[in-house]
């Protein structure tokens, strides 16, 4: 037919649409086996080459983004001003009676209190729990704990001992949008502060962006906290680092990965000091994981208000998976992406690193915290 005559209407299959004559490009004949196909094909095709697309976007646009926060030399000016913590395991404060796992002696202490004096680290986070499904503690999981507050405010003047307790919540696990579970961890609250703790460090996970279960909860405990005298912490999940990165996270991740910045600064308004955990990123090199830090490190900068004591929690960890490939998230990576985003002028507030955790720490971590964060070349 002539070529300015309609085609009629009808669903291209095989052999309906003539062969291209030789020599045509490669694009072209792709074009001609694209109409081939049955229209559902086409669709699918179509939706998975547009993810495909979205996703490679996503990643070369974060890894733009990523080198261009990790780029620079660290300022002498951004170091360790001794607010920093350390996350400890459980056997500080003992095991429940008929356990076989060892508890922490007099020597082991001695090798803390050594490592506490030459270190800058204000708070340790001993892990005292974790919480009882339906909200409840049990005091006698941490039987040593009179003994560990003791020797620390004995040897370790001015160090603050916080009791780490947490769970993992939703599914079959605890459930904060559950009153009495709420109101049994705030009972909790008190009973570790009554046995002598100088406050309680909150790790609930996963929370998602936005769940009010968790806020209220928070609200609650500030209250008894508060007429304790003791401080309130709380071990956050890592922010979205830039505007419209949320949904290609969330799909990459295949579950909910960031915070917002305006639910962080909703929590943080009800604690005296946030850590946000600044690792398990699934980064797979030095460089990206240094600008991630950076990012992390002014994004939290920003939400968290400026009186609320702020720790970028830094891995001294070393396991090999796809959320953490240790020879990508290392401490060095850590503290230079923190520092890059301190800058020359450190903003005046509380601030500081933590260091997670002390049963896992390396001699090269330690040697990395001192030298690129206690005591950085070039500091005064």
């Amino acid at each position: 037919m002539p070529e300015d005559e309609a085609a009629p209407e009808v669903e291209p299959g095989p052999g309906s649409v003539p062969e291209e004559p030789h020599g045509r490009s490669p694009l072209r004949r792709f074009a001609a086996w694209y109409r081939r196909l049955p229209r559902w094909w086409r669709r699918g095709l179509t939706t998975l080459v547009a993810l495909f697309a979205l996703v490679v976007a996503t990643v070369g646009g974060a890894g733009i983004a990523l080198y261009a926060e990790g780029a620079g030399t660290p300022s002498p000016a951004a170091r360790s001003t001794g607010d920093d913590a350390l996350w400890l395991g459980h056997a500080w404060v003992g095991w429940p009676a008929g356990s076989s796992r060892v508890a922490k002696t007099d020597a082991d202490f001695a090798g803390l209190v050594a490592l506490v004096r030459s270190s800058g680290v204000k708070d340790l986070f001993v892990h005292a729990g974790p919480f009882e499904m339906d909200g409840s503690l049990d005091a006698s999981e941490s039987p040593n704990a009179g003994w560990f507050l003791d020797r620390v405010h004995r040897e370790l003047p001015g160090v603050r001992v916080q009791a780490w307790l947490g769970q993992v919540v939703g599914g079959a696990a605890l459930h904060l949008d559950d009153v009495a579970t709420r109101a049994r961890v705030v009972e909790g609250v008190g009973a570790a502060l009554d046995r002598g703790f100088d406050g309680v460090h909150f790790d609930f996970e996963p929370v998602p962006d936005g769940d009010s279960g968790f806020v209220e909860v928070v609200a609650a405990a500030r209250g008894v906290t508060s007429s304790h005298h003791a401080l309130l912490s709380v071990s956050v999940p890592q922010v979205e680092p830039f505007s419209g990165w949320r949904l290609p996270g969330d799909f990459l991740a295949g579950h909910p990965k960031w915070w917002s910045q305006g639910y962080l600064r909703k929590v943080a308004a009800h604690c005296d000091q946030v850590a946000v955990m600044a690792y398990d990123t699934s980064l797979p090199t030095e460089w990206s994981y240094r600008g991630y830090v950076a990012r992390q490190t002014e994004v939290a900068l920003e939400a968290v208000p400026s009186d609320v004591e702020l720790l970028i929690g830094v891995p001294a960890f070393h396991t090999h998976d796809p959320g953490h490939w240790d020879f990508a998230e290392t401490m060095p990576a850590a503290l230079t992406g923190v520092r890059l985003a301190l800058g020359a002028h450190p903003a005046d507030r509380p601030f500081g690193v933590a260091l997670y955790v002390d049963f896992a720490a390396t001699p090269a971590d330690w040697a990395a915290y001192r030298s690129d964060w206690l005591s950085p070349a070039g500091a005064g």
